[in-house]
Parts: C-alpha cells; structure tokens; sequence
C-alpha cells in the first residue's frame, strides 16, 4: 500500500495514550522524524510495514520513551496477529478491518468464484461500489464518471460513509438491487396478499428488508362473503410471511428483515401485540410495531375509552379503555422487545409527498417512512473518522455529508428495481436514508 504518515502518527499516539502521554505534538513529531529515517535509509525497493516499524521502535527509544516502544511493541505484535488471523480467512484486507468485519465481508459480501473463494480485496470491493454507482453521473456530463467514482471509493476506502447492505453486495453484479428497504401494500384480498408475499420472496432473495402495514386485513372470524367462510385475520398471513422470509434467509446471504405495523384501532390489536411474547418461536424474521394516533394517546392520558374498527366495513366493533391497551402494548415490549410504536400523525405530518397519500409503514428497523412501494437507500456516516485533536471536523463532515447525499442520490439511478411499480414510485420521490455511526 502507498506509504503514509499518518498512520505511523496514529499508531504512536495509540500507544503514547495507552501509557499516559498527553502531549499532542508528540506522535506527529515522532512520526516525522521515522519518515526522515526511512528516506536517509539505502535500499533497493520500497520499506516493508516490518522494516518501517523496526524503525519506529528505534526512534521511540533514541527519545527516550521506552515506555511508549514498550506499548508499541505490544501494539505491533497484536497487529501481527491480526494479520496472520485474515490470512486464514483468504480474504485480502488493505483497510485494516477487524478480524470479525473481514470473515463477514469473506461470508457475505466480497465477489466470490464457482468455488466461494473471495476474488476481491476488502478496498477493491469498495472500488467496484464506487465505480458503478458513479456510473450515474454520465447523465450530468460525459466522462464526469471517473472523477466521481474516484471521489466514492477514497470516501468508502477511508470507512467515513458506508451504503446499505445490498449496496456493498449487489453493485456491479447481475442481481443490481441496491435499495436497502422497500414497503409492499397489502389490500384485503387473497391475490394482493399473495403478490406481496412473492414481491418480497425476490426481494429478501436480493438482500433487501420488507415492510407492510396489514391494516386493511379484515379481523379474524369475519365474514367471506364470495365463500361463505370466515376470514383468518392478519396474523395469520403475517405468519405465513414469517415463515416465508425465514425460509429464503436459509438460502440467501443473511437473515431476512421485515416490519409489520397494525394500526391500534383494529380489532385484533391485542393478538398482535401479544403474538412474540406468548411464543420465543413466533415471527423471528418480523419487528412488529402498532400504529398509534395522536387521538389514542389523547385517550390513554385522559383515561378515555378507544374504539376498535373493522376496517372492511368501518363500524365499531368494541370500546375498550386506552390506557389497558397501552399497558398490554408496555408489557409486551418489556418483556420480548416487541411492539413498538409508529406515531402514525407525527409521520404524515412530515410527510414530504401527501398528495401521493397517507404513509402507513416503515422500513424494518423504522428509520424510514415509506408509501407503497417506494424504496429507500440508506447509509451512515462514521462520526469516529469526523474527529481531528480532539475536536469534531466540522468541515469535512459537512464534506463527507454532501458526499454521500450525492452517493445515495446516485444509487437510486444505477440500482435494478425488481418491479415496474417500485422503479416509478422511488424515482418519483426518491428517498434516501442519511445515519450516523461510531458516536460512542
């Protein structure tokens, strides 16, 4: 890899605060005088990693800091190992992940050949990222591909911002999902909730996470009026969806991610509330969330009744008290982490499209609010690397921000969209989804 001082800097300053010194001039000092060292050196090619730490283990102890060599030298054995440990993996890591990040992107994430063994280094992966999702930028003017891409990868190569899941794993490749999460709607017949249920198997067969709000579904033992029968209610095609995401996650690159929100004044509210905590085995592959109104935490403050309806005709089918409802939804989540609550009016309050219509759902860890099938892609900028002495970096976050609105803007242009209404509806309002990660 090319040769940089900072990282020599950095690698002092670890081992100079493992034994207490505080004197902020002294690794970039140290670091200095290492590259002053190497370069009065004689040889015939470029120092190896081994030879340029020899020669910080000199430089430390001709400064008479034999405690911080002392740290170093266990730093460097620590590292060595590291080393020796990705090796085993086969993987090839210039970014200096963690063992436990590079036997992940081994299993899950790299390009592999016909017999799974890696044919991309940890930085190349990043490359092909960078390089296909800039591929967006021809639209704006020709040849303006290759200075983006070159601006992407230095971004993911430097871990400041990093994509979505099937982002990491999709781009440049056949399969070309990109998006994250997307809602699916579920009406209430047979052929709706069976299209949702494929449209997510080839979803969650790509990497990405589903949600679907199953609202509309008519309660248990309502009538079928083409057959004569009763309806199953919502949590039973919800365990069918289940079943169905737990089944492509076998064959599949990691575990499916789905969210299903019921709205708080359906009938069955109390069965879908209760649904995780009665079993350990039910609806591993869902989170489950309730749909609360600004009017049902009115009624639970003030001790008020709550109606519950039946959403195929509208009519009320039993008033139960607001305040009991919400105490089986705390007890619930107390004791399995499941439900948890979408404000239903503070979402569309902010919703940034109402005339396209009410948002019902989110994606399956809620961080964003989508209509029927709209898509979002989402990614996270690394608050740890936005830290310079001592102090936020205030300039380059703003950089690494705008960076990356633009990357996940780019996404939606050059990602394959599964099906036509799901391409219209996310170009249409193109979402992105921008996080933070590394605060603690």
């Amino acid at each position: 890899m090319p040769f940089d001082v900072g990282r020599i800097e950095t690698a002092i300053a670890r081992a100079a605060r493992e034994v207490g010194h505080r004197d902020p001039d002294l690794p970039g000092g140290l670091a200095r005088s290492v590259a002053d060292a190497l370069a009065g050196e004689a040889r015939s090619g470029i120092p190896g990693v081994e030879e340029i730490q020899d020669v910080v283990e000199a430089q430390l102890a001709a400064a008479g800091l034999d405690d911080v060599a002392g740290a170093y030298a266990v730093y460097r054995r620590h590292h060595a190992e590291l080393r020796a440990t990705k090796e085993l993996t086969g993987v090839r890591d210039e970014l200096k992940l963690s063992v436990a990040a590079v036997t992940v992107l081994g299993e899950r994430y790299l390009l592999r050949d016909d017999r799974g063994r890696p044919v991309e280094s940890t930085g190349e992966m990043m490359d092909r990222v960078a390089n296909h999702v800039a591929g967006a930028e021809e639209r704006f003017q020709s040849g303006s591909s290759a200075v983006w891409a070159q601006r992407f990868s230095a971004l993911l190569r430097g871990l400041e911002f990093l994509p979505n899941s099937p982002t990491l794993m999709n781009a440049g490749t056949e399969l070309g999902l990109l998006s994250a999460c997307f809602v699916l709607p579920v009406a209430d017949s047979l052929h709706s909730i069976f299209t949702a249920l494929a449209q997510s198997a080839d979803i969650h067969q790509a990497g990405g996470g589903t949600g679907y709000a199953f609202t509309h579904l008519r309660p248990a033992g309502d009538s079928v009026a083409r057959t004569g029968g009763t309806a199953s209610g919502p949590l039973s095609f919800l365990r069918l969806f289940d079943h169905a995401a737990a089944v492509i996650s076998m064959g599949g690159r990691r575990r499916g991610a789905s969210m299903a929100v019921l709205d708080v004044s359906h009938p069955d509210i109390y069965d879908f509330v209760t649904a995780k905590s009665r079993s350990a085995s039910e609806l591993n592959q869902f989170n489950l969330s309730v749909g609360v109104t600004d009017r049902f935490l009115r009624a639970v403050g003030r001790g008020g009744g709550h109606r519950l309806v039946n959403p195929r005709t509208g009519t009320t089918v039993a008033t139960v008290p607001a305040a009991d409802l919400f105490t089986a939804i705390c007890e619930a989540a107390h004791r399995c982490g499941d439900p948890g609550l979408v404000f239903l009016d503070t979402i569309n309050r902010a919703n940034p499209t109402p005339a396209l219509g009410r948002i019902e759902a989110t994606n399956p860890c809620g961080e964003v609010p989508l209509l029927p099938y709209e898509s979002c892609n989402l990614g996270s900028i690394n608050l740890a690397r936005m830290v310079s002495r001592g102090g936020v970096d205030w300039d380059r976050l703003s950089a690494v921000t705008e960076l990356a609105v633009r990357f996940l803007d780019d996404v939606i242009d050059v990602s394959r969209f599964p099906f036509p209404e799901v391409e219209a509806a996310t170009k249409a309002t193109r979402k992105v989804g921008l996080g933070v990660m590394g605060l603690a």
